[in-house]
């Protein structure tokens, strides 16, 4: 599968970044930059918890480390889905068990995908979840 990445027009979307790693932080900027999505960080559960509890801003994605600083991603996810439940949240992380892999899904993440994660992978998951509509309204005519 080959995608256009300069292609993924996303000017109308806003992704959530929550991930301590700065080299990952950088590596999903450095993907999304050309996009035009809207792109807001945290680097820690709680930072995000907070955001949640005092913003209700559109959020179209959000892109979940396993392991964070103050509140994991499994709980950040479940707070998350207490007032947006359809909003995927893709959980990328290093762990592979199945226990973590089995937690992710019941607290409501849409994807598990491990990392390494590579460039067309990251493109196909933002084309599969943010041009659903596009692709849904395609149909509809």
């Amino acid at each position: 599968m080959s995608l256009n990445f300069s292609s993924l027009e996303l000017t109308d979307k806003t992704i959530v970044i929550v991930e301590d790693d700065v080299p990952s932080i950088r590596y999903y900027e450095t993907l999304l930059q050309s996009s035009g999505a809207e792109v807001i960080k945290f680097r820690t559960g709680r930072d995000f918890i907070d955001f949640l509890n005092n913003n209700d801003s559109k959020i179209d994605l959000v892109i979940m480390d396993f392991l964070i600083p103050l509140v994991n991603g499994i709980d950040c996810t479940r707070m998350f889905r207490k007032t947006r439940k359809n909003v995927p949240v893709l959980m990328i992380t290093a762990y592979s068990s199945e226990q973590s892999k089995s937690e992710a899904f019941i607290a409501g993440c849409t994807e598990y995908i491990l990392k390494p994660v590579y460039p067309e992978n990251v493109y196909a998951l933002l084309e599969k979840y943010l041009k659903q509509e596009v692709n849904q309204a395609m149909f509809r005519s």
